[in-house]
Order: C-alpha cells, then sequence, then structure tokens
C-alpha cells in the first residue's frame, strides 16, 4: 500500500473512530454511572417497569402496524405507481422524519384529541377519548416511526429484478401471487431491517407520545418524570436498564437476521 492510501485510510479511520466514540462513550457512561443498589432499586420500582414494560408493548405494536401499512405504501413508491406525484408522496411520507416531534404531537392532538377531528367523533359518539391511552401512544409512536419501515421495504422491492415479476405473470401467477411469493421474499431482509428501525424508534418516542397520550407512562416519559422531579439518580437507574434492555433485544434480532 502506498504512502498516500495509507495516509488517506488512515485519516478515514481516526474519523471514524471519533464518530464512534461519540456515540459509545455517553451510553458506556450511563451504564456504568448507576450504583448497583439503585439500578436493583429501580428494577423493583413497579411503575418503573411498568413504564419500561409499556415501551416494549406499544412500540412493537407500532412496528406490526407499520409492517401492515408500510409495505403496501413501499410497493407502490417502489414499482412508480404514483407516476407524476411520486416525489411528493415520498416527501410525505418522510415529513415525520424533518419534523420537530412536539410538533407532531400538537398536530396529532387537534386529530386524535378531544376535540380533534376523529376524537371528538369518538368521544361523542361513544364517550371514549384517544388521548392518554395505548392507543394514543401507538399513533404517536407510528407517525414519526413509519418512514424507516417504507423506506427500508422500497429500497428492497427496487432491488427485486423485473425480469422475475415479468416470468411469475407470463406463467398466469396472479399479482397477489407474485407479491407474497416473489417480492417479500426476496425483499425480507429489507422489511426486517425496518421493522427493527422502526421498533426501535418506537420505544425512544418521547415528544410526540408526552403531549398526546403522556399516561400510561412509556420509559422515556417516566424518566423526564423523575427528571422534573429533580430526581436524576432514579432517572439514570430506569434509562440504564432501558439501554440494556434494548442492546440485547436488538443484538439478537441484528443476529438473526443477519444469518438468513
Amino acid at each position: 500500500m502506498s504512502g498516500k492510501k495509507k495516509f488517506f485510510y488512515g485519516t478515514l479511520l481516526f474519523i471514524s473512530v471519533v464518530a464512534l466514540l461519540f456515540i459509545v462513550i455517553p451510553l458506556l457512561r450511563l451504564i456504568s454511572l448507576p450504583p448497583k443498589t439503585l439500578v436493583i432499586k429501580a428494577l423493583k420500582d413497579k411503575s418503573a417497569l411498568t413504564s419500561i414494560g409499556n415501551s416494549l408493548l406499544y412500540s412493537f405494536i407500532t412496528a406490526l402496524l407499520s409492517l401492515a401499512f408500510g409495505v403496501p405504501l413501499a410497493f407502490l413508491l417502489a414499482k412508480n405507481t404514483f407516476g407524476g406525484f411520486e416525489k411528493t408522496v415520498e416527501t410525505l411520507v418522510d415529513l415525520p422524519l424533518a419534523v420537530p416531534h412536539t410538533v407532531a404531537g400538537i398536530a396529532l392532538l387537534l386529530v386524535f384529541g378531544r376535540r380533534g377531528i376523529i376524537g371528538k367523533l369518538f368521544y361523542n359518539g361513544f364517550g371514549f377519548k384517544i388521548t392518554g391511552t395505548g392507543i394514543a401512544i401507538v399513533i404517536a409512536m407510528m407517525f414519526v416511526s413509519l418512514p424507516y419501515l417504507v423506506d427500508a421495504a422500497k429500497d428492497g422491492f427496487k432491488s427485486v429484478g423485473k425480469d422475475l415479476e415479468k416470468a411469475s405473470l407470463s406463467l398466469g401467477a396472479s399479482e397477489f401471487y407474485t407479491f407474497f411469493a416473489i417480492y417479500i421474499p426476496l425483499s425480507i431482509k429489507s422489511i426486517e431491517t425496518g421493522f427493527l428501525l422502526t421498533w426501535a424508534r418506537a420505544i425512544s418516542e418521547f415528544g410526540a407520545v408526552v403531549i398526546l397520550a403522556y399516561y400510561p407512562l412509556t420509559a422515556p416519559v417516566k424518566i423526564y418524570d423523575a427528571f422534573t422531579q429533580y430526581n436524576l439518580a432514579v432517572s439514570v437507574a430506569i434509562a440504564a436498564v432501558l439501554l440494556i434492555i434494548c442492546l440485547a433485544i436488538f443484538l439478537v434480532l441484528r443476529t438473526v437476521i443477519n444469518r438468513k
């Protein structure tokens, strides 16, 4: 390897190490900071465990719903079904990634709140208030995390050769059969990656959730709640426990996906 080439890759390596340390150091510090007794206390705290359980449960439901609604949308985008409106639809799909999540929460509140367009119908018709429920949490999580699944699945569908679709259709297979027998299996890794990213993003959501729901408490809201009550130690302990659980889950899922 020439001197210039070594210098080039050495420079990139140095920058990459700095970037990795920027991510890793705060997380390691978070895990190492809470005293063992404090973490145990947090694990014994029913409200803390409930909030962590809520985050894992509602985010998983969010990922499943995103799968159901996001995959069809991703397929249509990959097939350029929207014609001249393709870029507009893609922009709308990715818009939640650019909108501050407190803004997203306010926007959702105007739709699903007690006086919102949809929330008012549920409240007046069934006496059911969407805000302050698990449904509100899933709505908030899904709004901000759906783009991850759509974008990942879209890239997967685009990578499937058109000749395979033509061969399937020419042999008499239906569009539905071609979709489920050709496109889904060949794009499954991208879809699984999108599912994982969506789940991860939903777990960490705070801004939209705290405005639209607040209760039942998710882990990020519980951490914020403890922090505003000047209980930093509890916030740190819950954050550390949630981080360890999330790392374990996603390392296992990543390993399973990569082995396929």
